[in-house]
């Protein structure tokens, strides 16, 4: 699904061009393998953990697997960190970062708010990003250059929203509990301030906040492939995202996504004092 004249700007690298190329292909290969057990019978679950519930498919590892493959074919000297075979080293300085399935637990459940994501990052972070919702057809595109979402209404720019105050904001979360304790008591201080807070989208809200329609993101315990791709997408739409002290997340732990840099600053002075 590569974009036209809501694309990549005309001075964009031809490097970059071909980044972009390989990211979409990844994306369009992953499209067929998890739509093929989405919604099926036969789909098969496992359980990652002994305490707890952490699901994986045939869907997680078919998906990966196929973006993998094609990873070492178009550029072999590249790195990769995926959720489900870990991590292979390379020599570009660049990795691909993936998570086939963000949001299991609502593959599993028949819920379209799953998503492929994929990040391309050197030492400096994420350079681009694809959030990836196959059932829906919708490919949310950012870094480089662009900044783009595509689906059934056709492509657009993404951008996020210039709302001001916390109360005038809507805040997502996947887990009422968030996290520990202090990290709950933290996210519900803000919760109390915002107009409305929703729960349960995965990576689908991160893509909700770089089109515009919400304005904050609060999530706990990421890893890197769940945080890299939704980074460069809200970024490249006029986003910011961080942790809760305000640095970096690229590398996962908690998480604060914002529309702009006055609503990221409400919502961070009441995180960033979690111990």
């Amino acid at each position: 699904m590569q974009s036209s004249d809501t694309g990549p700007s005309p001075s964009l690298l031809p490097e970059a061009e071909a980044l972009w190329s390989v990211a979409h292909a990844l994306a369009d290969v992953a499209r067929p393998v998890t739509l093929a057990h989405f919604r099926s019978s036969a789909l098969d679950v496992d359980n990652k953990i002994a305490d707890g519930f952490d699901p994986v498919t045939q869907g997680d590892r078919q998906a990966e697997a196929a973006m993998r493959e094609l990873i070492e074919s178009l550029r072999p000297d590249d790195a990769i960190l995926g959720e489900e075979f870990g991590a292979k080293p390379g020599t570009s300085g660049l990795t691909w970062i993936l998570d086939p399935i963000d949001g299991t637990r609502a593959y599993l459940s028949g819920t379209p708010t799953w998503g492929v994501l994929i990040a391309l990052s050197d030492s400096s972070g994420p350079r681009l990003g694809i959030i990836d919702q196959p059932f829906i057809g919708e490919r949310f595109a950012g870094g480089l250059g662009t900044a783009v979402a595509d689906g059934p209404q056709g492509p657009s720019r993404m951008t996020t929203r210039a709302t001001q105050t916390l109360e005038d904001a809507i805040l997502f979360t996947t887990f009422p509990e968030v996290g520990t304790p202090d990290e709950r008591t933290a996210f519900e201080a803000v919760a109390e301030k915002v107009k409305l807070t929703r729960y349960g989208m995965d990576c689908y809200a991160y893509a909700l906040l770089a089109t515009g329609q919400i304005d904050l993101v609060i999530e706990a315990g990421l890893q890197a492939y769940d945080i890299c791709a939704p980074i460069a997408v809200i970024e490249a739409a006029g986003g910011v995202v961080t942790n809760w002290e305000g640095g970096s997340v690229a590398a996962g732990g908690r998480a604060l996504a914002a529309a702009n840099p006055q609503i990221h600053a409400a919502a961070l002075d009441f995180l960033r004092q979690v111990p």
